[in-house]
C-alpha cells in the first residue's frame, strides 16, 4: 500500500463517509402524502391519518439499511486502524459515522416507537438540560409562551400581505444570492415535492410550488436559508482536506439550526409570530412525549389562532415518521431554541475568554459548535480553511464583540428588582 499524509488520509475518510451517506435522506424518508392529508381534512379530522410502520414501509428509503450499517461500520473500523484511538480528527470522524449508524437505525424504524428513541438520541428531548445549566429546553419553551404571546398582542400589526408568488421569490432570492456567493454559485428554485414553504440543499433553496409570500420572508429566506444552511455547505465544500465538514449528521442540526435563527435575529428579520410558531412546536413535541395524539396537536395549534393549513402542517412536523397515535415523536423542531442558546452562550464565553477569532468558525461547515475549538487547533495545522462566505456581522467583529460584552453582564442583574421598578412605572403611567 502507498505512503499516505495524515492530511490525504483525512480526506479520504472524509470522501468515504460522504459517499456513504449520500443517500441517507432523513426528510424525504419520512414525508408525508400530500393524499393522506386531503382524505384526513375530509373526514373533518376524526380519525388520524394511517402514519404508521405500514404507511412509511411504502415509502423507499433509497438504500439497504443492513448494507449501509456494515458499511458504516467497515468505515469506523478502518479510521481506528488507521488513525488510532486518541487521534482528534478520527474521534471526530467516529462520532459522525456513529450519528449515521444511529440514524439508520431510526430511518428502518419508522412509524414506531423505536423510531422516536433514536431521534432523542440524536436531537434530544425538550425534556434536556442545556450544556452545564439547570434549565431544560422546555423551560424555555414555556417561559417564551407567556412572553411572545403578550408581545404579539401589544405590538402593533403591519399588513404583511402574501401577495408574491413562489415565481417572485426565486428571482428575488437569485438577485441577493448573486451578490452574497457571486453569480451562478447558489440558486433559489421552484419545487412541487416539499412541504415547508422553503428548504435548503446544498447549492439550492428550493420555494414550495404554488404557495404565496410576504416580503417579509423573502428577508429571512435569505438569511436562514441562504447565508448559514447552503453558505455553511459551500465553505464545507470548499475544504481542501476536511471534506466532512460539507455533510451534517444530525448531531449538527441544533448548531445550524440555532445560529440560522441567530442570524433572523441580528439581522432584524425575525417576527414575534414565527418566533411564537418556532417555540409553539417545542411545546407540542413534550406534549406528544407524554401522549399527545395528532388530533390533540392540531387543537392545540387551533387555540393558539393558526389557521387550517398552519395547524396541519405544524402538527405534521411534530409526528412525522413517529407514531400520530401520541409517545414517539420525531424531536428534530427542539433544534431551532436549543441551538441559539448553545451557539449564544458560546460567542458569549468566546469573548469574555478573549478568543473572538473561535466565533466565525462556525460558518466552515456543518459542525456541532463543542467541536469549534478542535477545528480552529486544525485550522492553524492547516487542515481546515477559514469559511470563504460569511455574514457581514460575522465578518466585522467589532460590533458582535460588544453585543456579547454587554451580554455576558446581564446574568448579574437582578432582574425582579428590575421588573418591580418598570412595572410600578408602567402601571402609573400607561
Amino acid at each position: 500500500m502507498a505512503w499516505t499524509t495524515y492530511k490525504e488520509q483525512i480526506k479520504q475518510f472524509s470522501e468515504q463517509l460522504i459517499e456513504i451517506q449520500r443517500p441517507i435522506r432523513i426528510l424525504n424518508s419520512i414525508k408525508v402524502n400530500m393524499s393522506i392529508v386531503a382524505e384526513f381534512q375530509s373526514n373533518k379530522y376524526k380519525q388520524p391519518p394511517a402514519l404508521n410502520e405500514e404507511y412509511y414501509q411504502k415509502i423507499p428509503l433509497g438504500f439497504d439499511p443492513e448494507v449501509k450499517t456494515k458499511e458504516l461500520y467497515e468505515l469506523k473500523q478502518s479510521i481506528l486502524l488507521k488513525l488510532g484511538s486518541k487521534d482528534e480528527l478520527g474521534q471526530l470522524l467516529i462520532r459522525m459515522v456513529e450519528q449515521y449508524l444511529i440514524t439508520v437505525e431510526m430511518l428502518k424504524n419508522r412509524g414506531t416507537v423505536r423510531f422516536y428513541e433514536c431521534s432523542k438520541r440524536l436531537y434530544g428531548s425538550p425534556k434536556d438540560k442545556f450544556i452545564e445549566d439547570k434549565n431544560r429546553v422546555i423551560d424555555m419553551a414555556h417561559m417564551l409562551y407567556e412572553i411572545l404571546c403578550g408581545v404579539d398582542a401589544s405590538l402593533s400589526q403591519q399588513n404583511f400581505s402574501e401577495n408574491l408568488t413562489a415565481q417572485d421569490v426565486v428571482n428575488e432570492l437569485n438577485l441577493r444570492f448573486s451578490g452574497y456567493f457571486g453569480e451562478g454559485t447558489v440558486e433559489a428554485k421552484i419545487s412541487d415535492g416539499i412541504i415547508a414553504d422553503a428548504a435548503a440543499g446544498g447549492d439550492t433553496v428550493k420555494i414550495r410550488e404554488g404557495a404565496m409570500f410576504a416580503s417579509r420572508e423573502i428577508d429571512i429566506y435569505e438569511v436562514h436559508e441562504g447565508w448559514v444552511h447552503v453558505g455553511t455547505t459551500m465553505n464545507g465544500r470548499r475544504q481542501p482536506v476536511s471534506k466532512f465538514l460539507s455533510i451534517g449528521p444530525p448531531h449538527c442540526a441544533s448548531t445550524q439550526e440555532g445560529l440560522a435563527v441567530i442570524m433572523e435575529i441580528f439581522t432584524f428579520r425575525s417576527y414575534p409570530r414565527r418566533a411564537k410558531q418556532i417555540n409553539d412546536r417545542i411545546i407540542c413535541i413534550d406534549k406528544a412525549e407524554d401522549g399527545a395524539n395528532l388530533l390533540d396537536i392540531i387543537e392545540y395549534f387551533r387555540t393558539e389562532g393558526y389557521s387550517e393549513k398552519d395547524c396541519m402542517t405544524n402538527a405534521l412536523r411534530v409526528f412525522r415518521g413517529g407514531n400520530v397515535l401520541g409517545g414517539a415523536p420525531f424531536t428534530k423542531d427542539i433544534s431551532y431554541c436549543k441551538g441559539f442558546v448553545e451557539n449564544y452562550n458560546f460567542f458569549r464565553t468566546a469573548i469574555r475568554a478573549n478568543k473572538p477569532q473561535l466565533i466565525p468558525f462556525i460558518f466552515i461547515g456543518k459542525l456541532h459548535v463543542d467541536d469549534i475549538p478542535l477545528l480552529y487547533s486544525k485550522h492553524r495545522e492547516g487542515l481546515v480553511d477559514q469559511p470563504i462566505f460569511l455574514p457581514p456581522q460575522f465578518k466585522d467583529l467589532h460590533g458582535l464583540a460588544v453585543w456579547m460584552s454587554f451580554s455576558s453582564f446581564f446574568n448579574r442583574v437582578d432582574l425582579v428588582s428590575v421588573q418591580t421598578h418598570y412595572n410600578g412605572l408602567f402601571s402609573r403611567y400607561t
